[in-house]
C-alpha cells in the first residue's frame, strides 16, 4: 500500500449506543455500505473486514460505554481502498491498539498482513479516541 493516504471521497456515519447490539448493527452497516458503493463481498480484503470492525467496536462497548454513552462507526472508500474509523469519547488511549479476542493477532496485524493500516489517534481535546484501519482493494 502506498504512504500517500488515497482520498476516500465514498462516506457513511453510523453513530450507535455503546450496548452489545452496536457490534451488530456496525457489521450489518458496514456489508451494506460497501456493498452500495459496489465493493466486492468477494475480495480478497473483504474477509477481515467485519472480524476486525467488531474489534474495536466490542472495545467501545465494554470500556467506554461508562463514559461515552454512543459510539461513531465512520466508513469510508476511494478507488483503491477501504477505511473505517470507531470513536467513543473515553479518555482512555490504550498506548497500541487493541488485541482480537480470538487470538493473538493484534487488530494492527490483520490490516498489516493485507497490506493495510490501522492507526489509533486522540481527539484533540484528549477527551476520547479513533482507532482508523485502512484495507487495499
Amino acid at each position: 500500500m502506498s504512504t500517500t493516504p488515497e482520498p476516500m471521497p465514498l462516506r457513511h456515519v453510523l453513530t450507535a449506543p455503546t450496548e452489545p447490539a452496536s457490534v451488530r448493527l456496525a457489521r450489518q452497516t458496514a456489508e451494506t455500505t460497501y456493498a452500495e458503493w459496489g465493493v466486492d463481498a468477494a475480495r480478497p480484503t473483504m474477509g477481515p473486514v467485519l472480524p476486525i470492525l467488531g474489534e474495536p467496536v466490542t472495545d467501545s462497548v465494554r470500556h467506554a460505554a461508562v463514559a461515552s454513552e454512543s459510539l461513531t462507526v465512520t466508513y469510508a472508500a476511494g478507488e483503491y481502498a477501504l477505511a473505517f474509523a470507531v470513536h467513543d469519547r473515553h479518555p482512555h488511549h490504550p498506548g497500541g491498539v487493541p488485541a482480537l479476542t480470538g487470538g493473538p493477532a493484534t487488530v494492527a496485524e490483520v490490516p498489516a498482513e493485507h497490506d493495510g493500516t490501522c492507526v489509533p489517534r486522540r481527539d484533540a481535546d484528549g477527551g476520547g479516541k479513533s482507532v482508523w484501519i485502512t484495507l487495499p482493494l
